[in-house]
């Protein structure tokens, strides 16, 4: 079975990211979408309910090989226990490129899992830290966001 995990932090899940997950259902048996925390940020929605609403959203997208879980550590150590095939990451550019094949590098050497690429295409300029800054500053940002996602966010004002 081929197990594909994708981390992030995720807050919040925008549609790059679920484009980045229905191209990678598409690939993989499985696909792990694993929220995890990043010492590096603060979150901004509740992880519990980001998690529920991408499960809803999985469902509404009629996704069945998703599985969407909590974790906290090394993603490279999670992705080994869940069995994974590869790891998932979604590139927007050449900056984005360069930061994830450093990280994928590390990755392999600890795990022996290697990293496959998601285009983000159409959805280059969509990133979590984008929405949140247009969040602060009282944008609509509904077309960056799957409405469940955008669900959560809203009742987080």
């Amino acid at each position: 079975m081929k197990i594909g995990f994708y981390a992030g932090s995720f807050d919040p899940f925008t549609i790059g990211h679920l484009h980045i997950v229905k191209t990678a259902s598409e690939i993989f048996d499985k696909v792990i979408v694993g929220i995890g925390v990043n010492p590096k940020k603060t979150r901004k929605y509740d992880k519990n309910k980001m998690k529920a609403a991408i499960e809803a959203l999985m469902i509404e997208e009629k996704i069945s090989n998703v599985e969407v879980i909590l974790f906290d550590g090394l993603t490279a150590d999670v992705a080994k226990d869940y069995g994974t095939t590869f790891l998932i990451r979604g590139v927007r550019n050449g900056i984005d490129y360069d930061f994830e094949e450093n990280l994928a590098l590390i990755n392999e050497e600890l795990s022996g899992i290697d990293t496959i690429y998601v285009r983000a295409g159409a959805f280059g300029a969509v990133s979590s830290s984008m929405v949140y800054e247009l969040i602060k500053r009282g944008k609509d940002v509904s077309k960056y966001l799957p409405s469940k996602i955008y669900n959560v966010v809203k009742e987080s004002k």
